[in-house]
């Protein structure tokens, strides 16, 4: 009995201590540190995508950003604006093999109806399913071209791919997306394809 009784007081004396510790404890109580968010402080609104800028010139390597940019439309409910740009074409100097060398109005023209034939499609390729797409052509030099539908738009993301097909009147994309990124005044996405995709150095 002397022992329950010793064994009882001693837990008696650690419920008391415990208590004690409480007025301790809350004296000895860090200020807050202003860095860490509180309940009270509003939270830093995370900025809205509601416009996605796409250029490409139709290649696999340009396209190759189409996911993405897919993925980001799906996740935020923003519609994709798919561009493409027709280059000027600059006329061939000295011999080309050609005896009749066509038109370079005859030229534009065909690159514009390809790329309306062209752009429908990537609307309606699985990636795009349920998204609001929207199809562009200008005219002009690309990375401008692209900067200036981007300012236009209001857009607020542009996603691109760091490589596309060259030739005529295509985009060169190594040097066009990052022109766009040094100019665009909106975030830019460069996306990087495969290594086995992107185009041979000559």
């Amino acid at each position: 009995m002397k022992v329950l009784e010793r064994g009882q007081e001693f837990r008696g004396h650690l419920m008391r201590g415990a208590q004690g510790c409480q007025t301790i404890h809350s004296a000895c109580r860090m200020p807050p540190n202003s860095a860490m968010p509180t309940q009270n402080q509003a939270k830093i609104a995370l900025p809205q995508v509601r416009q996605i800028l796409f250029p490409t010139d139709f290649s696999s390597c340009a396209n190759y950003a189409l996911p993405y940019a897919a993925a980001i439309a799906r996740a935020t409910g923003a519609t994709i604006v798919c561009v493409h740009v027709v280059e000027p074409i600059v006329p061939a100097v000295g011999y080309t093999g050609l005896a009749e060398p066509m038109p370079i109005a005859d030229i534009t023209d065909q690159l514009e109806d390809s790329a309306e034939r062209e752009l429908p499609k990537l609307a309606e390729c699985e990636e795009c399913a349920d998204l609001n797409v929207e199809e562009i052509i200008v005219h002009g030099d690309a990375a401008a071209e692209i900067v200036r539908v981007a300012d236009e738009r209001k857009v607020d993301l542009i996603i691109i791919s760091s490589h596309g097909r060259t030739g005529l009147g295509r985009i060169i994309f190594g040097s066009t997306a990052e022109a766009v990124v040094r100019h665009a005044h909106c975030p830019v996405l460069v996306v990087k394809p495969p290594q086995e995709e992107e185009p041979q150095k000559e």
